[in-house]
């Protein structure tokens, strides 16, 4: 790996000794520039790191800068009074860029300077970099805490563009490091924040950023993400890809960070690797703990390995480490699984006798186990020497004897408890309710199984599918089917049972899955059912029809629908128009619209974007353009989709006037153009060498944080060559590795 990295540093240097008789170089000839640093700050080597900027604000006027002297002195000389006060006189001429210069004044003051961004706070949001600003003081003043908090006070705001926001605050927290703290924990807590707020791609770009500067995100923040990516239901195999990648940029896994992993492995079922993960800890400098073979205790025991389990704790007594509660009760909740309940209860005794307290959960788990084995008694011994050992028994303990009371037909000792349970200030939940509920559904005691029913939900507790059914059981035995059949309705009045909605969602999943035989047969059950398909039912199969084709279908729906007096809606029409547009079938879609106008049925743009979507894949924008201005004409407000059609037609057909001048009335209405977009403009302004628009438009698209093309990056870095701009040419070359390439091979690789 070292040679590899220096014979590239060798290759830069070359390059740079010679730009000024080489020809212009593509962007692509520098693939390993921008990771370069990377690898050689990885040995070591910190002098090849991108420095960071140095800091100039804009400077305040004369007249300014007599009141911004004026509010630090006052804040400086406040003593005790409360700021709010102090700076009452200031209040009316304060303006938000006065923040930044105030704290200049009063930056070696801590206390001052929260205190005052505070109050500034409480009067207008502050700019992001007065944000980071602050942040740096904070953690500079040896107050991370309130660093975290300013950082995820930012990205808790509601309607964040997240992209925008991150590639923004990552540049402000960078361009005041140098000057405003010069602290690296400060890029630290950031990664901390994005890994707790679950944004695991932004911390990734974190990371590789912060390697540009030679500055490694530091093992525990690390660790947080690898523990908070193992615990998401998607984050796993990004965990372990992390896992292997960190060490190459610096990072030095510790016994936790093997621990995470292990426990990720374990959760895959791949319990080989997490075993050979646990072997291999010691010779990469890491002792694994109790938690190391607990973990993986635990992992064989959910896949019913217990002899792998029972081995692994021998081991661990061999190495020194004792079992704690969690080793065995992975032990004890595996044989209760299997019902091998007295064998759990000798390992308890086992645990105990090892001197490892055991806690509510094994005790609960026993006595759960003996409860569905109908051994009451048992039960109800370990629940008093829980209650000796002055473990206090939780929700889950009562509701697993109420279980087996109910479930032995003790329905009076299980009322008992369950006032008991009221009586020591415990809540019951939904499953203690509908236990109870269905101990007297099947004991025939329908009016107090109601009677617990209307209890729960006074006590704001919502029945589920299993209280309604052991309810509508319970009836259906005694013959009441008329309550029965009362009570199913309920139940899908609020949403337990198969209604329109549901046939609709799975008619849907059907449709997406290309079985639209399948969906068709459903629509009938739905008859068979009394559920009546709605139009959203008839929507969505005349969608499925229309995207296989099948139009002479879709339009039999359509009769079949009116025929029964369902209205279409505008998704119908819409529908329909995009089907046609997809067969090629214009001049039908042309007779739809018309039709649509002389019926009072107003189009919204969807319907004019298909059409138009079909006349610019076939290059005719005369044709393109008239269903533009009829679009207009009809009072139909034109979207981003509309414009970004328009503007990538005109662009194939090289029209870059109409282009440039659709992308103005975009921009000046609020809308986003989208990546596709740009690029197709700067390549057709580029071949009509109009640079200085390529370039405004590129500019925008970087500050908009969109990834351009590999050719258009081509473009740049050739034009600021040919310009002599050799710091915006190498800039330009890590920004197309890092985004172009690096990126998409992180995003493949998931």
């Amino acid at each position: 790996m070292k040679s590899y990295a220096f014979s590239f540093s060798y290759r830069r240097f070359q390059f740079l000794s010679t730009l000024h008789f080489r020809s212009a170089p593509n962007v692509f000839s520098f693939f390993f520039l921008g990771s370069l640093n990377r690898n050689l700050s990885s040995f070591g080597l910190s002098g090849t790191s991108r420095p960071f900027p140095d800091y100039s604000p804009k400077k305040p006027t004369i007249r300014d800068s007599e009141l911004i002297l004026h509010i630090s002195t006052a804040i400086k000389q406040r003593r005790y009074e409360p700021l709010r006060r102090v700076l009452k006189p200031f209040e009316s001429k304060f303006r938000p860029n006065f923040l930044i210069w105030v704290i200049m004044r009063i930056r070696n003051e801590y206390e001052l300077v929260i205190d005052f961004f505070n109050w500034a706070c409480l009067r207008k949001e502050p700019t992001l970099e007065a944000r980071c600003i602050v942040i740096q003081i904070a953690v500079s003043s040896k107050q991370p805490r309130t660093g975290h908090e300013l950082i995820r006070d930012f990205w808790a705001k509601p309607n964040l563009d997240v992209g925008l926001s991150f590639s923004h605050f990552v540049e402000r927290l960078i361009y005041t490091y140098k000057d405003w703290g010069s602290d690296p924990l400060v890029f630290d807590i950031f990664f901390q924040v994005l890994a707790e707020a679950g944004m695991f791609d932004e911390a990734k770009k974190l990371f590789d950023k912060m390697l540009n500067y030679g500055v490694v995100i530091s093992v525990d923040s690390c660790n947080l993400l690898l523990s908070r990516l193992s615990n998401s239901s998607t984050g796993v195999d990004m965990a372990l890809k992390i896992f292997g990648e960190f060490p190459d940029m610096g990072v030095c896994w510790n016994t936790a960070s093997h621990n995470i992993i292990i426990h990720s492995l374990c959760r895959l079922g791949k319990l080989k690797e997490a075993h050979s993960l646990l072997l291999e800890m010691e010779s990469k400098g890491c002792v694994p703990d109790v938690i190391s073979y607990s973990t993986l205790v635990d992992g064989y025991c959910h896949v019913g390995e217990l002899q792998r389990a029972l081995e692994l704790i021998t081991e661990m007594g061999l190495k020194g480490f004792k079992p704690n509660a969690f080793t065995y009760n992975s032990i004890i909740v595996f044989l209760c699984k299997v019902s091998q309940v007295v064998q759990a209860q000798r390992v308890l005794r086992e645990m105990m006798n090892h001197g490892i307290a055991p806690d509510n959960v094994v005790y609960t788990t026993l006595i759960d186990a003996f409860c569905k084995l109908g051994n009451l008694q048992a039960a109800y011994r370990l629940s008093n020497e829980m209650q000796n050992r002055r473990i206090v028994p939780d929700t889950i303990t009562f509701t697993a004897v109420i279980c087996g009371l109910c479930r032995s037909g003790k329905l009076a000792e299980a009322e008992k408890l369950f006032h008991e349970m009221l009586g020591n200030g415990l809540n019951p939940d939904e499953i203690t309710y509908t236990t109870l509920i269905d101990g007297y559904c099947k004991a025939g005691q329908m009016k107090e199984a109601f009677a617990v029913h209307n209890q729960m939900v006074r006590m704001g507790l919502t029945p589920n599918i299993v209280t309604y059914t052991a309810l509508a059981d319970g009836l259906c035995k005694q013959g009441d089917l008329e309550s029965a059949n009362e009570l199913l309705h309920e139940m899908c009045s609020k949403g337990l049972e198969l209604n329109v909605c549901t046939y609709n969602s799975l008619i849907n999943g059907l449709c997406k899955a290309g079985n639209i035989v399948q969906a068709v047969k459903l629509m009938e059950d739905m008859e068979i059912a009394r559920i009546h398909p709605d139009t959203i039912t008839y929507t969505t199969l005349m969608d499925a029809y229309c995207k296989s084709g099948e139009m002479v279908r879709a339009h039999e729906l359509l009769c079949e629908m009116l025929d029964k007096g369902l209205q279409p809606t505008i998704i119908t029409f819409n529908v329909l128009m995009n089907g046609f547009c997809m067969s090629g079938m214009l001049e039908d879609a042309k007779r739809l619209l018309s039709w649509m106008l002389e019926k009072n049925i107003k189009p919204n743009a969807m319907t004019y974007n298909s059409l138009m979507k079909q006349y610019c894949i076939g290059n005719d924008m005369r044709a393109t353009t008239e269903i533009y201005k009829g679009m207009c004409t009809q009072g139909v407000i034109p979207d981003s989709n509309t414009y970004n059609i328009l503007i990538k037609g005109h662009c194939k057909a090289r029209n870059m006037k109409e282009a440039w001048y659709l992308h103005k009335e975009m921009i000046s209405k609020g809308l986003s153009p989208r990546v596709d977009s740009y690029n197709a403009l700067i390549k057709g302004l580029f071949k009509k060498k109009r640079f200085s628009e390529a370039r405004e438009l590129f500019d925008e698209m970087r500050r908009e944080g969109l990834v351009a093309e590999k050719e258009v990056y081509n473009y740049f870095v050739d034009l600021n060559y040919d310009e002599g701009n050799i710091d915006m040419t190498l800039e330009l070359c890590d920004e197309a590795i890092e985004k172009c390439l690096v990126g998409k091979t992180s995003d493949g690789q998931k």
